[in-house]
């Protein structure tokens, strides 16, 4: 039987501790985490980040919270969200893609930012110059939104004879302008005539498509945008059942139904960014840690669906691939 002293003592030395405990709970770092797109369907490229985080030493629910905003597409939300999370003081904000990185970077400019963006950082105003940053933020430029071009070409090399080709494009996202312009110029050199498509949701999807249908198009480039990558699986279903052969810019889109992908491998890009954040919180300066560029794209073609079009790929655009799903 414990003595009524002793009983005294071990209480008190239990309601000592209490506030230790909470005070470690409340000193765990908090990561803000925005996010332009869906959940779901970004969950294996968060799945990347956080693998990333537990490999640089953090791991969620454990030593480090991470604070989730998922803007759904309506990149009008995107600043509300950015500023709610800078006043939860975390001490990081990952911002992904370009239009949440903007909305973070004009919410704080003292409170560290790793960002994943497709156009040029410096332009965005996001950072000084690539290898020293500057300011509070620094991040990945995974060069989607400039890829149009190369991506035009690897159509045409699928489809020697195509003339009219579809442009689908989000008018609210900030690179639109750049994709749109990237894209047409490189048509005029291949003799090719651009229809530029417009959505920013699912429903304009659908319209965008019957679009493509009544005025027919001989092949369709889908342009960099992340509500277009939450929307893959529809995009992918939609051309396979009106027959247009159509690129994107990530792999994920070919391993739902897409015919073709050239871009940034993503998982990568992703790993990046736990990396970088891992680093920060362990105390390094976003102003010293340089923009990490994207240098690998990878070709992946799905040889089921171009076969499902009655498509044959030429074997020098099959010697070129990086991977060809079967």
């Amino acid at each position: 039987m414990i003595r009524r002293r002793e009983f005294i003592t071990l209480l008190g030395g239990a309601a000592a501790a209490w506030p230790v405990a909470a005070r470690a709970q409340q000193a765990m770092p908090l990561v803000g985490y925005l996010n332009a797109g869906l959940p779901r369907p970004s969950a294996p490229l968060v799945a990347a980040f956080r693998q990333s985080l537990d490999e640089g030493g953090y791991v969620e629910r454990r030593n480090v919270a991470i604070e989730y905003r998922w803007a759904e597409g309506q990149y009008d939300q995107l600043p509300a969200m950015a500023t709610e999370l800078v006043r939860r003081q975390p001490a990081v904000i990952v911002a992904i893609p370009t239009p949440a990185a903007v909305a973070a970077k004009a919410a704080t400019t003292t409170i560290p930012i790793v960002f994943n963006v497709a156009e040029d950082p410096i332009k965005l105003g996001l950072v000084a110059s690539l290898a020293r940053p500057g300011g509070n933020a620094t991040g990945v430029n995974f060069f989607q939104a400039e890829l149009g071009a190369k991506a035009l070409g690897l159509l045409r090399q699928l489809l020697p004879a195509a003339a009219r080709i579809g442009l689908l494009v989000n008018p609210s996202n900030p690179s639109v302008d750049g994709v749109t312009n990237d894209v047409t110029t490189a048509a005029r050199a291949l003799g090719v005539q651009i229809d530029v498509v417009q959505a920013r949701d699912s429903g304009e999807i659908e319209l965008a498509f019957a679009t493509l249908v009544r005025s027919p198009v001989d092949a369709l480039l889908v342009g960099a945008d992340s509500f277009f990558f939450n929307r893959r699986l529809q995009l992918a279903a939609l051309a396979t059942r009106h027959a247009i052969p159509a690129i994107y810019t990530a792999r994920e889109f070919v391993e739902v139904g897409g015919l073709m992908a050239y871009g940034t491998n993503l998982t990568e890009v992703y790993r990046q960014l736990g990396d970088y954040t891992s680093r920060i919180l362990k105390g390094g300066k976003p102003a010293d840690l340089p923009v990490v560029q994207s240098t690998k794209f990878e070709l992946v073609i799905n040889a089921q669906i171009a076969r499902m079009l009655g498509l044959t790929v030429p074997p020098s655009l099959l010697a070129v691939a990086d991977e060809v799903i079967e």
